[in-house]
């Protein structure tokens, strides 16, 4: 029975607290609780999980808080020592959720807020056999200088093991190559000699550069719970104990088996090192996704002061305080721009290369660059409040996370150490009854124990994830949610919303049309002017179309119809086919127009010029640039595209045959798109839903992944699993590229892990002897251990030259292409 602590949202009066109360109470194993409304603290006597308790407190619709406490954690090398770590830290109440992240040595606990404070957290992993500190907030889990640290640690230690190991790997290995080398040491050494020469040699190594196998791996052996540090050390170990007897206590050996193996257990630790060094080089280079999103935010920011321009610490601006942003540099926060005019590249955010113009009240996003002019800016988020920061977190939180992939390799890991112990154990027993004797079933265990390590199993997901979501950051691809990367790839329908994803979501005037005897420019202007005060989105693109346009002598608003006003002493009408039925204006010159503007799904405007009609203007909502190019590439990537929309049929297919989808939902209401995307889930199997607007929330929530378009609402970019920071349909495209790209990648390191482990252990045991007459030596053993983690760590660099699969579009759209016909 434990006693949790924890703090509880929601309540508003002694009601709550009671309801509250009461919900904890029906928790099966709560023996007592009371909810505190003063101090809105929840203390609870019970043995059930934390998470039940979680669950009936958002059912009684008072959610307790949760806090996510991140710890760096020393000494972690294998998925083992993942399960260790994640164990630890979810025996203790209160905890919800951990997570390891093996490539970035770093763990993250979703707690109940107030029951567990971080260095309870670091205390439990670190009395696991893993030395653990609580990050600090800010901080990132690259660890970029740790990272160093660890790596230049391992270097020294690398090149001391080498240094010692050099003289024995010499003498003996040439000694068997070279006979006259052997024959020399024995005549001016001595047998004993030169064995105690390597003895000394051997076992500086051992208790100098190779003591950190021994002092994790041998502590976590004596509790049970072995990992491959343990299985390091016994190698190493049996190997230098055994060559200790032969050399100070030959008579408990058989004379047969008089032989020292000093130079195996010092190469083994040498090479081992030279891995461990290699592969924290590689991990070091697969958190430089966010070093670069980091390296965007400037140090310092130049904020305004009673007593004049003062330059402080990043870390130090505060809420309101007032920036000046000269030419050029970076943007330390986002604000609000109060005075100044200049083009912002927003690329790093947007993916857009084109400048924006920023003026007063404008908003800009900290990291972006200024251009030419001059900017005083207002700052309205800082810290972990950014865009850049958010982006950074979402970044970080999918690179730690744990795909359904990972769980066979974590199963096998689980018992996998344990196995190769009963492997070594029984390849002893089989070499000494049916071998030639001590000998042989020594260097087989010691091969079997060192060849197995599971290194290359723990780092073929995670080291993928972090490198592939980094690169996804940088191609305007942010994952929220880990998990997404593989249920993108197993995807079969990919389905849009129509309004701002597929089209630019505001109308523009796409066809202009003039009857004999006008000019389409000169009745464009009139009518852009006669609709000056309307607040209609029409009359916007007829005056975006037009220009500059003169001031109306007057308007009169006809409802349902559109207006009449008069402008340059002319008698202007612009409306629909209604409004000129009305007002008897003869159509028939432009009929056919009509017909086909109708056809096309365009709203035709009419205009008249003292009581003859002038022209026809088709005003549509645009599709935006690039989406044919991105539905094009989906379909060829062997996706089936479909559009969901709220417009009318004949609106929506005649969009959808402009775009080649495949499937067509139309007349759709907001809440009937979360019923749409099941019924695509059930005709055609996983859905991902990409749309931007709060009605888009749901199916971005029911969708097996949703992708939000940035520039899109709040509310749709926290429903979905992947945010596109760009506008652009392409980056649909580049996140099934990216997902497909990551999961075969990580089944190749998958493949290569358990490959290389089934094959070699056998081999390792002398599996082979009987035929070839030949054993695996433990060195040998130790090198291509080291080497299968290399070759894992590499295959996941490469993901960082991964290319997006379709260019981002222009961010300046190009002008609506028009017709200028006359009747």
């Amino acid at each position: 029975m434990t006693q949790l602590r924890f703090e509880v949202t929601g309540m508003t009066c002694g009601g709550c607290a009671g309801r509250a109360t009461r919900a904890l109470e029906g928790v099966e194993g709560v023996t007592e609780a009371n909810v505190n409304l003063a101090n809105r603290m929840a203390t609870v006597q019970t043995n059930t999980e934390a998470g039940d308790l979680r669950d009936a407190l958002k059912t009684a619709g008072y959610p307790a808080a949760e806090q996510r406490i991140r710890l760096a954690i020393e000494g972690m090398s294998c998925a083992s020592c993942v399960g260790r770590v994640e164990k630890a830290l979810s025996a203790l109440p209160g905890v919800l959720e951990a997570r390891v992240n093996l490539t970035a040595q770093t763990a993250e606990a979703q707690v109940l807020a107030g029951s567990v404070d971080p260095q309870t957290l670091a205390e439990a992993v670190t009395a696991a056999g893993y030395p653990a500190t609580p990050m600090d907030g800010d901080e990132t889990p690259d660890a970029t200088a740790r990272q160093a640290e660890e790596a230049a640690a391992l270097k020294r230690q690398t090149l001391i093991a080498g240094a010692l190991t050099l003289p024995v790997f010499l003498g003996v290995m040439g000694g068997h190559m070279i006979p006259a080398l052997h024959h020399w040491i024995d005549a001016t050494l001595g047998q004993t000699l030169w064995w105690t020469v390597q003895f000394v040699l051997t076992t500086l190594v051992l208790v100098g550069p190779g003591r950190r196998f021994y002092r994790i791996g041998l502590p976590l052996l004596a509790k049970g719970t072995p990992d491959m540090n343990s299985l390091v050390a016994l190698g190493t170990l049996a190997a230098w104990g055994y060559s200790s007897v032969a050399l100070f206590a030959p008579a408990l050996l058989p004379e047969t088996a008089r032989a020292v193996y000093f130079e195996a257990a010092a190469v083994i630790v040498t090479l081992i090192l030279m891995g461990r060094w290699l592969e924290a080089r590689a991990k070091g280079r697969t958190g430089a996704a966010i070093r670069h999103l980091l390296d965007l935010r400037p140090d310092m920011a130049r904020v305004e002061r009673a007593v004049g321009t003062e330059e402080i610490p990043f870390s130090e601006l505060q809420k309101g305080d007032i920036l000046q942003v000269r030419p050029g540099e970076r943007i330390a926060t986002d604000g609000i721009v109060i005075s100044g005019r200049s083009f912002v590249e927003e690329s790093m955010v947007t993916g857009e290369p084109a400048p924006v113009e920023k003026s007063e009240g404008a908003q800009v996003i900290g990291g972006t660059v200024n251009g030419a002019g001059a900017l005083r800016v207002r700052a309205e988020a800082v810290g972990a409040d950014t865009v850049l920061s958010r982006i950074v977190s979402m970044v970080e939180q999918a690179q730690g996370a744990r795909l359904p992939i990972q769980a066979l390799a974590d199963k096998v890991v689980l018992w996998f150490v344990p196995a190769v112990l009963v492997i070594a154990a029984v390849t002893v027993l089989a070499w000494l009854i049916f071998g030639p004797g001590l000998t042989f079933a020594l260097v087989a265990a010691v091969s079997v124990l060192i060849i197995a390590c599971p290194c290359a199993m723990g780092l073929a997901t995670p080291v993928s994830i972090m490198v592939g979501t980094g690169r996804a950051a940088e191609l305007g691809i942010l994952f929220r949610k880990g998990e997404a990367l593989q249920r993108l790839d197993g995807a079969k329908v990919i389905a849009f919303d129509k309004t701002g994803t597929l089209t630019e979501g505001r109308p523009a005037l796409v066809r202009r049309e003039t009857a004999p005897g006008f000019d389409a420019e000169t009745v464009l202007r009139l009518a852009a002017s006669a609709e000056q005060g309307s607040e209609h989105p029409i009359a916007r693109a007829l005056e975006q179309a037009a220009g500059a346009a003169p001031a109306p002598e007057e308007v009169e608003a006809i409802p349902g119809h559109g207006l009449r006003a008069r402008v340059e002493g002319q008698s202007v009408l612009v409306g629909n086919a209604r409004l000129m039925a009305r007002e008897n204006i003869d159509v028939t010159a432009l009929s056919d127009t009509l017909h086909q503007m109708e056809r096309a799904a365009q709203t035709p405007v009419l205009v008249a010029l003292d009581g003859t009609l002038a022209g026809a203007f088709a005003v549509a909502d645009r599709i935006k640039p690039g989406a044919r190019a991105a539905v094009d590439a989906l379909k060829q990537a062997g996706l089936r595209v479909a559009m969901i929309s709220g417009d009318a049929r004949p609106v929506a297919e005649a969009i959808g045959a402009d775009l080649g989808i495949d499937q067509i939902e139309a007349e759709v209401l907001p809440e009937g798109k979360l019923d749409a995307v099941r019924a695509l889930r059930e005709r055609f199997g996983p859905v991902v839903f990409v749309g931007d607007g709060i009605n888009d929330a749901p199916a971005l929530a029911e969708a097996d992944v949703g992708l939000a378009i940035g520039t899109g609402t709040d509310v749709a970019i926290e429903s979905a699993d992947v945010v596109l920071s760009s506008g652009a349909v392409a980056g649909a495209v580049n996140a099934v590229h990216v997902s497909r790209a990551v999961m075969r990648n990580i089944r190749q390191n998958l493949v290569w892990a358990f490959g290389y482990n089934v094959a070699l252990i056998p081999v390792a045991a002398g599996l082979l002897y009987p035929l070839t007459g030949m054993m695996l030596s433990p060195m040998l053993a130790a090198g291509a251990m080291a080497l299968s983690s290399v070759f894992v760590l590499t295959n996941a660099l490469r993901l960082r030259g991964l290319k997006g699969a379709l260019s981002d579009a222009p961010a300046t759209a190009p002008a609506p292409r028009t017709r200028e016909v006359t009747a």
